[in-house]
């Protein structure tokens, strides 16, 4: 019975992930198998009548168990109550919807979403931008960039108006810059001279102080987009003291998902704005560097000189 509930979850995993969740956030710790394979049920249930009104006392009875229980015993096995759930479910339709081409409203009720003042709240908690900028991928966004040499190899900054997206290192301009485009396909990208922009160029300025001489990291306004989780851990990295070092296992622990190691490496992974988000702060359990975007001798660098600071 026990490998019957492990094949279960990983099936369940997939679903899981597309909606903004990820596998290693599952505690099954405190429940016996033939309950968890109830709540995959339950699960299931959720994703394939996402468009619907579904209530607790509707999916307690699929698990069995009344609604404050599935409440409790849901949210406790997957990290989110059935509702936060349907609703992870029903914003990844909609983001399908929106790049399939269909217009804002039409996703909106194809979703499920009752509301179009309903989905712009999720939507810019869950994807950073206002729905139609990201139908059109950006399209209509203005993106400063520059570029200068550091210690780190040569660095690229790019800015909207609400603050820095995006921090790249590596050896060559135009391998940077189409790295950009991936990221903002349809956003209008413009090369800033520092006569332009001088804000821009202020900031680079500052953290090519902080990387090049050891000045403190900059506190710069930043336009971060992610999933909820992606940001939490982001938002986390940021208290992290210059010097100090965590492994990811440690920052799990701290954002209250301990079982989402990980997950949090991912995240730190998917860090597009380099050193201003310091994921180079965080280890392997082993004492191990662990992974970086943007090479492993920067990830080096960066921390034997923070050592040294």
């Amino acid at each position: 019975m026990k490998k019957s509930a492990e094949l279960d979850m990983q099936t369940l995993t997939p679903s899981k992930d597309s909606a903004g969740l990820d596998s290693s956030h599952i505690n099954s710790s405190h429940i016996d198998p033939a309950r968890m394979n109830k709540l995959v049920e339950v699960a299931r249930h959720i994703e394939t009548h996402a468009d619907e009104k579904l209530t607790l006392s509707l999916l307690g009875d699929i698990a069995c168990l009344s609604p404050s229980r599935l409440q409790r015993v849901f949210k406790q096995t997957f990290g989110v109550s059935p509702k936060a759930y349907q609703d992870a479910v029903r914003m990844r339709h909609f983001k399908r919807s929106l790049k399939a081409g269909a217009g804002v409203t039409d996703a909106i009720y194809a979703a499920g979403f009752g509301s179009i003042s309903r989905v712009y709240g999720e939507s810019t908690r869950n994807i950073g931008m206002a729905p139609k900028v990201y139908r059109a991928g950006g399209r209509g966004e203005y993106i400063n960039y520059a570029c200068r040499a550091t210690l780190l190899g040569i660095m690229m900054m790019a800015a909207t108006n609400k603050g820095v997206c995006s921090v790249q290192f590596g050896d060559d301009e135009n391998t940077l810059l189409s790295q950009l485009k991936l990221e903002f396909p349809y956003a209008e990208l413009t090369l800033s001279m520092a006569q332009n922009a001088p804000e821009l160029d202020d900031w680079m300025a500052a953290l090519d102080q902080h990387v090049n001489n050891g000045a403190p990291r900059p506190d710069l306004p930043l336009d971060i987009r992610g999933t909820v989780f992606q940001i939490k851990v982001w938002q986390f990295l940021l208290s992290i003291k210059e010097g100090d070092i965590l492994t990811y296992g440690e920052v799990a622990k701290q954002i209250d998902h301990p079982k989402a190691v990980r997950a949090v490496a991912s995240a730190c992974g998917k860090n597009r704005i380099g050193v201003l988000i310091p994921c180079h702060r965080v280890l392997r359990s082993d004492g191990g560097l662990g992974g970086y975007r943007w090479g492993i001798e920067r990830k080096r660098v960066l921390l034997a000189n923070e050592k040294m600071d």
